[in-house]
């Protein structure tokens, strides 16, 4: 006997155990079933994704979805067959909502995959036996399933000194701990040895419910030399919450909102211990576990060792299900338990119990009558809590009432409403209230990134403008800069040369009312088309009035044009208007000499002489104005333009250049449109003529 010492737990009830039901048998191996539904999420934390396909055949023991979030657990094929559906699937949830699963049809070998052992755990860092436990998907067998690796690395500041292994399994009807302990209690001393190697506690503490002699004298038959602590507490329900546990082991009360980590203290399911051993020593991933089924409907209540996945009925059935007396099928105990929506949904990896219960053996609850206020709840709440207060909030809504006091620290026992003499479920207003407060924690949270987003986007864009603002002001700083670099130097340049700079201050006032002119010529037209569409009077209006504007620009231009003088000359633009003039009277020439080769009309003919009157009169006229222009000596302004002057001989041999090259290129022409003889004899002869000149001139 351990001397421990104990300390008893403020409230709890006495329920009925029921466990003589089950517990009385070993414990048996469930039929491998044709099917198995493998949901991606089986524990608390972020749900799995799958790694394999449909289609894919899959080994037993092998991974078939992780996730790469940390608070996660692996999850691993329970037998070997074909995957042949991923998708949503029954769920052992009170929802009654469909779960994501991988459905694997078995092929009956149950063959095993490659495993890796690691006997030798007591040369294995904590690190290694950490990652092997991780890849296991082991998570808590006897609570809510939390990742195990998670609670197994507490922080470096928190060191954990005293392990509790929970085996007092007080839930009515639940035998699953109790006969493991009995059947496998080597395999739990080294399972808990694993996590002394990884944690290094001062004490170890094992807490089975008295209720439990053979699994209490079983544990201590297998402790050897150990120095755990088997301890027997009293048998009350709920001792095995965490809390409670704690408090009744240790004395201390864990804080509102703290973990018992915080405390140096860490609890472990003797189920979790098992699996432990089992992924450490024997290389097995977490595929199956021990579940009771139990009640009054099955004609073999017994505890199975079933593989996750393994369908509900297929179990019931096992066990010899009365379908006509079950009136309520309860996955986990009556206290804590829910009522399953669905035969079809699998085990998982938290479902220690099916209750398959009779009308008599668990009726129906009467209707709820009003809170009479006899403190009944608050006398048997495990957690100090105040539950009818907390139903008195819950029923308004009153959120931060139901935090100020403690909501959640409720564990959800059940022990109010099993003593409420108004049948008030009261279990159910505290879960109600607490899922309305994460869900507007969860919309609070998301206002507050999106508040976040939009400040982030509103300094964004101030910056930018910012940004935007200096690049103007440096811009007009660089555009004031460069103009008045130009003032000096044009002020510069007419201290130097007056004549100079008035010039060139006259070509920019004359390029100006050019472009003036040009865009009042542009509005015209514009207005003029809408006139054409549109007949109005005030169109109308508007276009005198843009007439009038182009008048006025023109004569401005003309006024601002230089007037030429009497020894002035024809300008450049002008004898290249008169040589584009020659050129194309020239074509229309030959392209009329031509037609009137292939018909010989009067029309034609009149026609060709016209045409040779014009192109002779053209290239008269640009003979005349090419002399003008060599002959005219306008007084030289610039040293520059004397230079680009050119002499009336090198103006004879650049027109002669100009003719070779328009006779090789109509002689080209010619020859790619295949023409007669008669026509390429003459070009030939122009052309050789005009060389002839050329070399003359040369």
């Amino acid at each position: 006997m351990s001397t421990w010492p104990i300390h008893p737990l403020r409230g709890g009830v006495h329920p009925p155990e029921c466990k003589a039901l089950s517990n009385q048998q070993p414990i048996q191996s469930a039929p491998l079933p044709k099917q198995l539904i493998v949901p991606l999420l089986q524990h608390l934390g972020s749900t799995t994704e799958a790694r394999v396909s449909v289609g894919d055949y899959v080994l037993k023991g092998q991974l078939i979805a992780d996730s790469a979030n940390l608070i996660s657990a692996p999850v691993h094929a329970p037998s070997s067959g074909i995957v042949s559906f991923i998708g949503p699937q029954p769920y052992p949830h009170a929802s009654g909502q469909l779960m994501d699963a991988i459905v694997i049809d078995t092929d009956g070998l149950d063959q095993w995959c490659s495993l890796e052992a690691l006997p030798h755990f007591y040369q294995a860092s904590a690190e290694e036996l950490l990652d092997k436990i991780r890849q296991a998907g082991i998570s808590g067998l006897g609570g809510a399933g939390f990742p195990t690796v998670i609670k197994l690395s507490p922080a470096p500041n928190q060191p954990i000194n005293t392990l509790i292994i929970n085996g007092t399994e007080c839930e009515p009807y639940i035998t699953a701990d109790d006969v493991l302990m009995r059947e496998k209690a080597p395999q739990l001393l080294l399972g808990i040895d694993i996590l002394v190697q990884i944690l290094q506690p001062e004490n170890v503490l094992i807490a089975i419910e008295d209720n439990k002699p053979e699994a209490i004298a079983a544990v201590r038959g297998a402790l050897q030399s150990r120095r755990y602590h088997v301890i027997a507490i009293p048998t009350i329900y709920p001792s095995g919450g965490e809390r409670q546990l704690i408090e009744i082991l240790t004395g201390q009360q864990v804080p509102s909102a703290k973990l018992p980590a915080q405390l140096g203290i860490l609890c472990q399911n003797v189920g979790t211990a098992v699996a432990v051993h089992d992924a450490v020593i024997e290389g097995k991933p977490l595929i199956s576990r021990i579940t009771t089924l139990t009640g009054q409907a099955l004609q073999k209540p017994m505890n199975v060792e079933c593989l996750i996945g393994t369908p509900a009925i297929e179990l019931l059935e096992f066990t010899g299900l009365q379908k006509a007396q079950m009136s309520r099928l309860i996955v986990g105990g009556p206290m804590m338990g829910f009522t399953l929506p669905s035969v079809d949904a699998p085990i998982i990896k938290t479902s220690n119990c099916l209750l398959a219960a009779t009308a008599e053996e668990l009726p129906a609850p009467p209707a709820a009558l009003p809170c009479i206020r006899c403190g009944d709840c608050a006398e048997v709440c495990p957690a100090n809590l105040l539950p009818q207060q907390l139903h008195f909030y819950a029923l308004g809504d009153d959120h931060p009432q139901l935090q100020a006091h403690n909501l959640f620290d409720c564990i959800e026992c059940g022990a109010c409403a099993y003593v409420c003499p108004s049948s008030i479920p009261l279990v159910q207003y505290y879960r109600a209230a607490k899922a309305d407060i994460r869900e507007q924690a969860q919309k609070l949270a998301k206002a507050e990134h999106a508040k976040e987003r939009f400040e982030f986007r509103q300094e964004r864009l101030r910056l930018e403008d910012e940004r935007k603002e200096a690049e103007r002001q440096a811009r007009a700083e660089r555009l004031a800069k460069s103009k008045a670099e130009q003032a000096k130097k044009a002020a510069q340049a007419q201290a130097a040369d007056p004549a100079e700079a008035s010039q060139a201050q006259a070509e920019d006032e004359l390029k100006r009312l050019k472009i003036a002119a040009s865009m009042a010529q542009v509005a015209l037209r514009k207005a003029e088309k809408q006139l054409d569409i549109h007949n109005t009077e005030e169109l109308q209006s508007q276009v005198e009035q843009l007439r009038m504007a182009v008048e006025q620009a023109k004569q401005n231009l003309d006024a601002a044009k230089p007037a030429k003088t009497v020894n002035d000359g024809p300008t450049d633009d002008e004898i290249k208007r008169l040589k584009i003039a020659a050129s194309m009277a020239q074509v229309a020439l030959r392209k009329a000499e031509k037609q009137f080769e292939t018909h010989d009309t009067d029309e034609l003919k009149v026609q060709v002489e016209q045409l040779r009157e014009a192109s002779a009169q053209a290239k008269q006229t640009l003979d005349s104005a090419t002399a003008a222009s060599s002959t005219v000596s306008a007084p030289a302004t610039t040293e520059k333009a004397a230079k680009a002057e050119f002499s009336p001989a090198e103006q004879a041999q650049k027109k002669a250049k100009i003719e070779v090259a328009m006779k090789r290129a109509a002689l080209r022409k010619a020859e790619r449109n295949e023409a007669d003889a008669a026509t390429l004899t003459t070009l030939q002869a122009e052309l050789t003529q005009a060389e002839q000149d050329l070399a003359a001139l040369n």
